[in-house]
C-alpha cells in the first residue's frame, strides 16, 4: 500500500511493467529520477547515469556479480548511497545447475552420452554417488545456502566456507575464508560460489587441486577467474581429480580449440545457470522485497560493500 510518505522510486534505463508492479507491491511510488529516493536499474554499467540527483539514497543493481560495475567506476568507494546487488535473487536456479553438474560428473554422464555401444562393465568402476559424500561449498552465500538442502536430499553433507566463519544453517561445519585450505582433506567434491574480486582470483589453484581426492569433482558457478584454468586442465588430464563442471570459464567465452573442450571429464555449459526465462520474475521479486525494507527503514538485502568490492 502506498501513501504520501511512500518512497519515490525511479526505474531505468526504460519503463518496465514488471518492475513497476514490483515497486508498487513493495509500497513504493513510481517517480522520475530527478525527484526519486531510490533507483532500480535494469540496464548495464555502460548506460548507467553519469550523475545521480542528491535525493537518491539507494540504488538496486540487476546482477548478483558486480565486478563489472566496479571496473566501470559506477560505484565509488566513498559513496553516500546505499547500493544493493541482486545476490540471492537467482540463487535457487544457480544452485540447481550446480547440483546438475555435480550429479552428471559423479554419475559419469559425459561418457554415457558419448557411448555408441553397451559398456556396462567398463563404466561400473567409474560411476559414483553423492550419498554419503561431503561437498565443500566455497563461498556459502545465497547460492550455497540454496544448495545445501538440495545436497542433503541426495544424502550428502556440506562444509561451508564464508568470509567470517559464522555458522551456515544446514552445513556440518563452517570455515572462515582464511582456513579454506583445510576443507580439501575433508570433502569429496567442491562447489565454487564465491564473489569475484582481485583478492579471489585463482582462489582455487594448483595447490588446492593437488589436495583434492582422485574422485573429486570441482564445480564452478561463480566466475571463471576464481579457478586457475591451466592448473585445472593439468589436474583433469593427469587424472589427479575426477573432473570439473563449469558454467563459467576463464577466458569466457571459452575459445574453440581450448584444451578443456577435449577433456571428457570437463562438462562445460555456456554461463546459463541463470537462464533468461527466470531472471525477470526473480529480479522483480527481489526488488519488491527490498522496496518494502527501504520503505520500513529496514536493512536491505544484498548490500554492496564498496571497499570490499562486492
Amino acid at each position: 500500500m502506498t501513501t504520501d510518505t511512500s518512497p519515490r522510486v525511479a526505474i531505468g534505463p526504460s519503463p518496465d511493467a514488471l518492475l513497476d508492479s514490483a515497486v508498487l507491491r513493495g509500497g513504493g511510488l513510481i517517480s522520475p529520477l530527478e525527484s526519486a529516493d531510490a533507483l532500480i536499474w535494469a540496464g548495464s554499467p555502460d548506460s548507467f547515469p553519469t550523475e545521480l540527483p542528491p535525493s537518491v539514497r539507494w540504488v538496486q543493481l540487476p546482477s548478483a556479480g558486480i565486478e563489472d560495475w566496479f571496473e566501470a567506476g559506477v560505484i565509488p568507494k566513498d559513496t553516500y548511497i546505499t547500493w544493493t546487488s541482486a545476490a540471492g535473487a537467482f540463487s535457487s536456479s544457480v544452485a540447481e545447475h550446480a547440483l546438475m553438474l555435480l550429479l552428471a560428473g559423479v554419475r559419469h554422464l559425459p561418457a554415457h552420452i558419448e557411448a555408441k555401444t553397451w559398456r556396462q562393465f567398463e563404466f561400473f568402476p567409474m560411476v559414483g554417488t553423492l550419498r554419503g559424500s561431503t561437498v565443500g561449498i566455497i563461498g556459502a552465500g545465497g547460492i550455497g545456502r540454496a544448495l545445501i538442502p538440495m545436497l542433503a536430499a541426495q544424502g550428502a553433507d556440506s562444509i561451508a566456507v564464508n568470509r567470517s566463519g559464522s555458522p551456515v544453517p544446514g552445513a556440518v561445519a563452517t570455515y572462515p575464508a582464511m582456513r579454506m585450505n583445510e576443507i580439501f582433506s575433508r570433502a569429496d567434491h567442491f562447489v565454487i560460489a564465491a564473489p569475484a574480486t582481485p583478492a579471489t582470483r585463482h582462489l582455487v589453484g594448483a595447490a588446492q587441486l593437488a589436495a583434492m581426492k582422485p574422485h573429486s569433482w570441482v564445480i564452478n558457478v561463480a566466475r571463471g577467474s576464481l579457478l586457475d584454468t591451466d592448473a585445472l586442465v593439468d589436474a583433469i588430464a593427469t587424472e589427479r581429480i575426477g573432473g570439473a563442471g563449469l558454467d563459467v570459464t576463464d577466458p569466457e567465452p571459452l575459445p574453440d580449440g581450448h584444451p578443456l573442450w577435449d577433456l571428457t571429464n570437463a562438462i562445460i555449459t555456456p554461463h546459463d545457470s541463470n537462464p533468461p526465462g527466470v531472471r525477470p520474475a526473480a529480479f522483480a521479486d527481489h526488488v519488491s522485497k527490498n522496496v518494502t525494507r527501504f520503505a520500513n527503514g529496514e536493512t536491505l538485502a544484498a548490500l554492496v560493500d564498496p571497499i570490499a568490492g562486492y
